[in-house]
């Protein structure tokens, strides 16, 4: 089946339009928009002996392929127009600000850095942070007070396996001004920190023992359309039904006949649903569209339980936003939160 031509105002395009365009088809370049972003990231490792050749390339999302000092960087930063899709498509913008692309890249670089001097293969390496066989998990149940781990990334990712701890471990070393020594001192991970110290001087001016350059899967060859990848992706970031119960909705909410001209709490919920979704998010670092529906499951349920609103819309909004947080919390707990690697 032929394709016609990416047209040359694509980016104008409405959503509908651009989500069929294929993603080999769209024409993007590092060097347009996050050349700025990779330029920081070689300084900042040249700045600290690493004389490793880090590669970037586009791809569907993050990662670094194992064995290579490449890594992949999702194609929506590298241009406006994909950004603003991928924010209607799954709510936020993963690296879409220039801290948190940075703080991705030295997580990121972490990996390459350890593919190129073969560093898993150290036994102290395995000692402090694990054995890099363990299997990756599909979902992991983090503990949010665990000091054992570095806090880099959300969602306390240094705690899914290994070889994340080791690389968000890194990002912290390496990230100027960290002042990881007094941050974290009277940690457990301040071990792990002074061993990356001692590890990356080691290494400071020698030559990589590894320079591969290597692309899994670039977007050049990713034949799938916008619309099948927000497809899959938004499949992966689903909830299953949350156990929440009726009678945490019926605090705030109630089907009794004095309520009968109040507000429905589907409304309600569907009023404050942008900004408490927002602060959830960044009280549990978990994915705004995973918290979405959760809140779109909490709609349907008042809806079918006929609820209004039965206390004042501002103790509402309080004792919702920290309803919504158990609920997230429990589906983290239970082994729901889910690693895109």
């Amino acid at each position: 089946m032929r394709h016609p031509p990416v047209p040359t105002d694509w980016a104008s395009l409405p959503d509908e339009d651009l989500l069929n365009l294929r993603m080999c088809d769209l024409p993007l370049r590092i060097e347009d928009t996050l050349a700025e972003r990779t330029n920081q990231l070689r300084q900042e490792l040249d700045a600290a002996g690493i004389r490793a050749r880090v590669h970037f390339y586009l791809a569907e999302e993050w990662f670094t392929p194992d064995g290579a000092t490449a890594i992949a960087i999702p194609f929506y930063l590298a241009h406006p127009r994909l950004a603003k899709l991928e924010e209607a498509q799954m709510l936020e913008v993963e690296g879409g600000e220039y801290e948190s692309c940075m703080r991705i890249l030295r997580h990121e670089a972490g990996h390459a850095i350890d593919n190129a001097f073969k560093l898993r293969l150290r036994r102290q390496r395995r000692t402090v942070f694990g054995s890099y066989k363990k299997p990756y998990p599909e979902s992991y149940s983090p503990r949010p007070y665990s000091k054992s781990f570095v806090l880099h990334l959300d969602s306390w990712y240094a705690q899914s396996h290994p070889d994340e701890d080791f690389a968000e471990t890194f990002a912290v070393w390496l990230t100027p001004s960290s002042e990881w020594r007094p941050r974290y001192a009277g940690w457990p991970a301040a071990k792990k920190l002074q061993y990356m110290d001692a590890l990356m001087r080691s290494v400071r001016d020698k030559t990589p023992r590894v320079d591969n350059p290597e692309e899994v899967d670039p977007l050049r060859r990713v034949r799938k359309t916008l619309r099948q990848h927000y497809r899959t992706k938004r499949r992966h970031y689903g909830v299953e039904y949350p156990n929440f119960y009726d009678r945490d909705l019926r605090r705030l909410f109630s089907d009794a006949p004095e309520f009968a001209g109040n507000l429905t709490a589907a409304q309600f919920i569907g009023r404050i649903r942008r900004q408490t979704r927002r602060i959830v998010a960044d009280w549990t670092g978990i994915y705004q569209y995973t918290i979405d529906q959760v809140i779109e499951d909490m709609i349907a349920r008042s809806r079918g339980l006929k609820l209004r609103l039965a206390v004042s819309e501002e103790q509402a909004r309080q004792e919702f936003t920290v309803l919504l947080t158990v609920q997230t919390m429990n589906h983290l707990h239970s082994g729901g939160h889910r690693l895109f690697l």
